[in-house]
């Protein structure tokens, strides 16, 4: 399908690309393992803001995928980095997991459990989201604090099937507030891309984005200069580029069929 030598670095998306749950899909060992060889760049690169890097790079380690920490890039680690370069004095309420908080953590951020001294709120996936939740980020936003989203995941492959993802829950609270999200940090932002070349230090026509998600992994690829690969393991199926008029480089079944024999 694709010549190796085409590109110099590799950027896998992880839900529905690499693995689906706890389960590593098909070609996965394999791919990895070529491109290690070949000596290429590989970034991990997923929107899913449940999971540090540090937790991710321990699911791809326990599915026999090694990886370094510096190779893996999450929402939830993104967006402490947008705060500190951007706003480091934001005060900051957050609607998400343990993930989400603990990145935060690691930096003098200041996170705020009062919706009315907020400045900002933040918004990842949070399976424990309920109403009084709603109110409080509502609150927040009313009272003037920006509403910020980690991802626009509508919903997330599962090996049952699709879970709601961030975007439903910060769409309730865009509603409820009566103000527009103000900026989403996940793919496919300018932001996300900028991060992916800064640590690859490749052009982006060396690079080749591979994922799941049209409005996600090939938008950030198409509107960046980056070459892109559909795989029909996840959220987008061939039926769907023609829909969303979202038009990937190389699309394939799955990681077996990545590069040419």
């Amino acid at each position: 399908m694709i010549n190796i030598r085409d590109f110099d670095a590799f950027c896998f998306d992880l839900d529905g690309t690499i693995y689906v749950g706890n389960q590593l899909l098909p070609g996965v060992k394999e791919t990895i393992g070529l491109l290690r060889q070949h000596q290429k760049s590989i970034l991990f690169i997923t929107n899913a803001p449940t999971q540090t890097r540090e937790g991710c790079q321990k699911l791809l380690t326990s599915l026999g995928v090694a990886a370094q920490l510096e190779e893996v890039l999450t929402a939830s680690f993104l967006s402490a980095a947008y705060f500190l370069e951007n706003c480091a004095d934001a005060r900051i309420f957050i609607v998400g997991e343990r993930a989400l908080l603990q990145e935060f953590s690691n930096y003098s951020l200041h996170v705020t459990a009062n919706p009315l001294e907020a400045t900002h709120v933040l918004v990842g996936l949070d399976r424990d989201f309920s109403y009084q939740k709603l109110n409080r980020a509502m609150r927040a936003v009313r009272n003037g604090a920006k509403l910020i989203v980690t991802n626009p995941d509508p919903s997330c492959p599962v090996s049952e099937g699709y879970i709601a993802d961030t975007f439903a829950i910060a769409k309730a609270i865009e509603v409820a507030a009566g103000h527009p999200i103000d900026l989403v940090i996940g793919k496919p932002s300018s932001y996300y891309a900028r991060k992916v070349s800064k640590q690859l230090n490749i052009a982006n026509e060396r690079c080749l984005i591979i994922g799941d998600r049209l409005e996600t992994d090939i938008l950030m690829g198409k509107a960046n200069q980056f070459r892109t690969c559909l795989v029909l393991t996840g959220a987008s199926s061939k039926a769907d580029i023609n829909k969303i008029k979202i038009k990937p480089d190389y699309v394939i079944e799955n990681l077996t069929e990545l590069f040419t024999k």
